[in-house]
């Protein structure tokens, strides 16, 4: 398994950043493009990464309905499109009603993708499923949300989602944002996979502080002997130095890639 990151907050050398994801996943036969970014940062990487999307991708997976992971989606067309059947909601920042939803509503998207959605595990190979819905089963994740849906209600954003990938007997996990709470995805993953086994976790971790979530999160993580954490993009710098003591995480940037 290959994956090359496209989009992400930090950039690396020659390449250029913005606040979003974008994965570009080679396995099992397949190549996935795992979110998209805001814009079209993502073909301008993987042009230079002398990556042809257009020609090469055969399956676009949206983690959540983000502005920042799915606006991207207006630079494409023609190609399968998987996710959540609630990416498509209205959504807004509670504290000042800005829209956090994609650009693109789902009828616009239907006309460019040939749409599949799905709230339960979906298997896009032997060895490659899109989780669907998380169920949120501990105590510390997902607990309260910055977000509300159209009727003023909280967002808990039902639809976020990962890819669980089985390579060599072992589980890599791939998250775009883990608003469902990134020990909820890995507990599912590892449930619906089968794995006791996971080898490496790379994505949005949604963590800001140094507080309880954060010490809560890298204990139950610890306890699974994980080898490889790449915890990126929403997660904020007090919780990547607590990772960083814990696990010596590397900081994730565009261009680079990982070989799992």
């Amino acid at each position: 398994m290959k994956l090359t990151v496209l989009t992400e907050n930090v950039a690396g050398h020659d390449f250029i950043a913005e606040h979003g994801l974008s994965y570009f996943i080679e396995c099992d036969e397949k190549k996935i493009l795992f979110d998209t970014g805001h814009s079209d940062v993502f073909l301008q990487n993987a042009n230079k990464l002398g990556i042809d999307i257009h020609a090469e991708t055969e399956l676009i997976v949206l983690s959540h309905g983000h502005w920042d992971h799915g606006d991207g989606l207006q630079y494409l067309e023609n190609k399968t499109l998987l996710t959540h059947p609630a990416s498509f909601m209205t959504r807004y920042h509670k504290n000042d009603t800005s829209g956090i939803g994609l650009a693109l509503k789902k009828n616009e998207l239907e006309k460019k993708f040939k749409l599949v959605t799905s709230d339960k595990p979906y298997y896009i190979s032997n060895n490659i499923v899109y989780l669907g819905g998380i169920p949120r089963m501990n105590d510390f994740e997902s607990l309260t949300t910055p977000f509300e849906d159209e009727n003023g209600n909280g967002d808990f954003v039902p639809d976020d989602s990962a890819l669980a990938i089985v390579e060599n007997d072992r589980l890599v996990i791939v998250t775009g944002c883990s608003h469902s709470g990134i020990c909820n995805i890995t507990d599912y993953a590892m449930k619906v996979t089968g794995m006791k086994k996971v080898k490496a976790i790379l994505g949005g971790f949604h963590l800001k502080g140094d507080d309880l979530q954060t010490k809560k999160t890298i204990q139950h993580l610890k306890q699974l002997n994980i080898e490889c954490v790449y915890p990126s993009h929403c997660t904020e710098l007090p919780a990547l130095a607590d990772f960083y003591n814990e696990f010596g995480i590397r900081q994730v940037k565009t261009g680079m890639t990982f070989n799992f």
